[in-house]
């Protein structure tokens, strides 16, 4: 059964509704309210849904149809960043500078509107990555960061959240580098939750919420090592 009916989340409770429930306008709006506490922003990503929402709006819980993934192994690399990448001219790092990332997601000088990153959003995010949830990767020129980005990982799920760039090809090091290291620990799904041009030139697809679902059951169900997420430098 498919509705139209918008969901206010109980403080008491932690329970999502079905996905049946997502708005078809706006694309995939499934509940309103609740709070940014690590143990529903956790919940929610179990659930297959995430926070966006800008400052001052309620906070809004998504879960879009389609959905948008990446294949680790199909990433694609076209010949301008291939002979960049052999060039090496950067150092990718894990977890090395979370808050330098978050930070910089959420003023990065390309965005053409708000950031929907807020101070409240910044805080539950750090909170997430102080248990163990939350996760950076770092691009870095020498001592410079001039790219990165971050997510929420669950076993072998992962959930891309915002990604930045001071550097040309900064922000594509980065996600071809968090895809060849998962792929190393076994994994080969990266959630991107809404496709844009620049996901899809990098090999991003649209596939339907249920078959996303089924893919994120398995990966969430998915036993990984404790190695995947600790500080460590990172090739490409």
């Amino acid at each position: 059964m498919t509705s139209q009916a918008l969901y206010w989340l109980s403080d008491e409770s932690l329970t999502f509704p079905s996905h049946d429930y997502a708005l078809s306008d706006p694309n995939g709006l499934l509940a309103l309210g609740g709070d940014l506490s690590p143990q529903r922003i956790i919940a929610a990503y179990k659930h297959g849904v995430f926070p966006w929402f800008n400052e001052g709006d309620p906070i809004m819980w998504w879960s879009p149809n389609p959905r948008a993934i990446l294949h680790c192994e199909d990433i694609h690399v076209n010949r301008t960043l291939a002979k960049f990448i052999r060039k090496r001219p950067f150092t990718v790092t894990i977890n090395n500078a979370f808050s330098e990332v978050i930070d910089a997601c959420s003023d990065a000088p390309f965005r053409q509107e708000e950031s929907w990153i807020t101070s409240d959003m910044i805080t539950a995010y750090e909170q997430l990555h102080q248990l163990g949830f939350a996760h950076s990767i770092e691009v870095w020129q020498e001592d410079a960061l001039v790219g990165g980005l971050y997510g929420v990982a669950i076993n072998g799920y992962f959930s891309g959240e915002s990604m930045f760039y001071s550097q040309a090809n900064a922000s594509k090091i980065a996600l071809f580098a968090l895809s060849k290291h998962l792929l190393l620990h076994g994994i080969n799904m990266i959630d991107c939750q809404i496709q844009n041009d620049f996901l899809a030139s990098m090999g991003s697809q649209e596939i339907s919420r249920q078959h996303f679902l089924n893919q994120q059951s398995a990966a969430i169900n998915q036993t990984v090592s404790s190695e995947l997420w600790r500080p460590q430098t990172i090739s490409y």
